[in-house]
């Protein structure tokens, strides 16, 4: 009656082997790192690399406990933070720019564990201490963009299909074109409505001028803003991996804003310059038909930029392109004078619009553009010589080499959709990160063993068999967020401490309906049989209610209520199978093999 077949006996067993092998990872902890990643696309992580690694520390008299390769970078392991830091600036002095060199943090599982997968729980930022970013988004300047932009290819699809207009001007949300007839304007309607769905065309009459003005539609400034978000999320990461930072957590929150949290991150003045410099290109024609003399007006159609020495330069509005064109960008040298610069390689559409801007104005000056934090600066405003195709661009300016290193990054990263500003940062240091792992471990340690002692005294052998599934539904819970290397936070360590309780309750309820059983004068194998039979449907109906409690705080929350809802929700499986299955299985190996069994120690 109260035995189990041997198959689900050895289920349970596999179960919790592999619950302590893979929560065995997080007893290790964690040792301070340095990993060297390449830079440059044409180089490669490689044992040549690993060479140089181990050749660098050892001659600076720096013994890292282990050096690694994998896949994109080297890592040496330190025994403390200090060696960490020395060791940073020293392979970052010998392996020059060709290599970014970050600061780490790797487990220290044993090679057996990492072998079969087996990886500790990732740190939220709260547990492990690093940055916390929050950005706004832009969203005017995503839109004025996109009309400088709309207006740019309205210009050069009109002049492709040989429509002669007066001139296309922008005047805030609107985008003006101006014919000389109106069989013209209807030709060129039609065309821009082939060419441009997302604008909303209307016929206007002004002063004797045939004129068509262009908005947005509400759809397509929708998707403009949500593209916005979206690339600007991707850009986000991609520069997030150009720091060689594990884990990060980059999210939208609400319609405009990003959160980015870089748990474990040391070095938080590159990780704020990196992701708080909202750097674009623009490239742009001068114009050079007006001259600016300080405080005098703007001229229409035009914007006042200052070059690197300080002088003041008129630039045309008109966008030829922008950093959405840039396939590829590399720090180097000019092979002419050997000055630092940024070699750029642009994707088809930017190849063929610089081509075709390069072409029809030789002889004048061309602006290339770098904005940052909303300021445009002029890298460089060169004469153009002549028609240059290939999509090969090359950037110098009076920039130093580390400039050059951190545009190329910015420009190779991604260019962002819109600028963002940060309106909140946050730092949680590492040792205040341990103390809350420290605080999160005793609370989850002291309700555990007041659990144990109320449940041992009040339902005595059942109540430490009770204490024993608990145990085991700990160990399955930490197990399953290893292997799934889910992030654990504050909010997942209360989830774990409410899991405690949860579980425990459906002992309680076993345990009573096993009481009441022997109340009835049911013989002890009978009412244990009874008790797990008749408790079950209880236990599930209450952990079912919960689970979906769970999974709508999973689906429509955020950040750490979202930690909690998977921590919560896991703890319901691993309760429901260790305060049933294991629980029954100790008890069967302790009462199940005694047929004329006469009591049981319950309480």
């Amino acid at each position: 009656m109260n035995q189990y077949p041997l198959w689900k006996n050895l289920l349970i067993l596999v179960a919790l082997i592999m619950g302590l092998v893979y929560t065995l990872p997080n007893l290790y902890g964690e040792s301070p790192a340095v990993q060297v990643s390449p830079l440059r696309s044409g180089v490669t992580a490689d044992s040549t690399l690993m060479g140089r690694v181990e050749t660098a520390l050892k001659t600076s008299g720096l013994n890292p406990d282990a050096i690694s390769l994998d896949a994109t970078s080297v890592k040496a392991r330190f025994a403390d933070t200090d060696s960490q830091l020395k060791a940073k600036d020293i392979l970052q002095s010998n392996l020059g720019e060709d290599y970014v060199v970050a600061l780490n943090l790797l487990p220290r599982s044993p090679q057996w564990l990492t072998g079969i997968s087996a990886l500790p729980m990732y740190l939220g930022l709260d547990l492990r201490g690093g940055v916390h970013f929050l950005l706004q988004i832009d969203m005017k300047g995503a839109l004025d963009k996109a009309l400088e932009s709309a207006a740019s290819d309205i210009r050069s699809t009109l002049r492709e299909q040989n429509i002669a207009y007066a001139g296309v001007s922008r005047d805030g949300r609107l985008v003006t074109v101006k014919f000389r007839d109106a069989e013209t304007r209807g030709k060129g309607e039609n065309e821009i409505k082939q060419h441009f769905g997302g604008l909303l065309l209307n016929d206007k009459d002004e002063g004797g001028e045939f004129l068509l003005v262009a908005a947005l539609k509400p759809e397509e400034e929708k998707r403009i803003q949500d593209s916005a978000v979206q690339q600007n999320l991707i850009t986000l990461r991609n520069r997030v991996n150009e720091l060689g930072v594990a884990e990060p957590v980059i999210q939208q929150q609400g319609a405009d804003r990003i959160v980015v949290q870089l748990p474990g991150v040391q070095d938080t003045a590159r990780a704020k310059d990196i992701l708080g410099r909202t750097a674009t290109l623009e490239v742009r024609l001068v114009d050079e038909e007006h001259h600016y003399a300080e405080g005098s007006p703007v001229p229409f159609g035009t914007e006042m930029f200052k070059e690197r020495d300080g002088t003041p330069l008129l630039v045309k509005k008109a966008v030829i392109f922008t950093g959405e064109r840039i396939s590829d960008a590399q720090p180097g040298f000019d092979s002419r004078d050997n000055e630092p610069a940024v070699h750029i390689n642009l994707d088809g559409v930017g190849a063929r619009k610089f081509k075709e801007a390069t072409r029809e104005n030789v002889g004048k000056r061309m602006a290339i553009i770098l904005f940052e934090k909303g300021k445009g600066e002029i890298v460089t405003a060169p004469v153009i010589r002549e028609e240059i195709g290939g999509g090969r661009v090359q950037i110098t300016g009076r920039m130093s080499t580390e400039e050059t290193k951190n545009t190329a990054l910015l420009l190779r990263a991604g260019a962002l959709a819109a600028p963002m500003d940060i309106v909140e940062e946050r730092t949680v240091g590492p040792s205040l990160g341990a103390d809350n792992i420290t605080r999160g471990f005793h609370s989850t340690q002291i309700g555990f063993t007041a659990i144990s002692i109320f449940m041992i005294a009040y339902y005595l052998m059942f109540g430490g068999v009770s204490v024993l599934a608990l145990g085991a539904n700990l160990l399955l819970l930490v197990a399953l967020l290893s292997m799934l290397q889910a992030t654990l936070t504050l909010p997942g360590m209360a989830g774990i401490a409410l899991t405690l309780g949860m579980a425990i309750d459906a002992n309680v309820l076993i345990n009573e309906r096993i009481r009441e059983e022997l109340h009835n004068g049911n013989t002890p194998q009978a009412s244990i049989h009874a008790g797990y039979e008749h408790a079950f449907g209880t236990i599930l109906d209450s952990n079912i209610t919960t689970l979906i409690a769970g999974i709508a705080l999973f689906m429509f929350g955020s950040g750490p209520i979202r930690g909690f809802a998977v921590v919560l929700c896991l703890g319901i499986l691993t309760s429901m199978f260790s305060a049933v299955l294991v629980s029954r299985a100790l008890v069967n190996l302790i009462y199940g093999r005694k047929p004329r069994l006469t009591k049981v120690a319950i309480g």
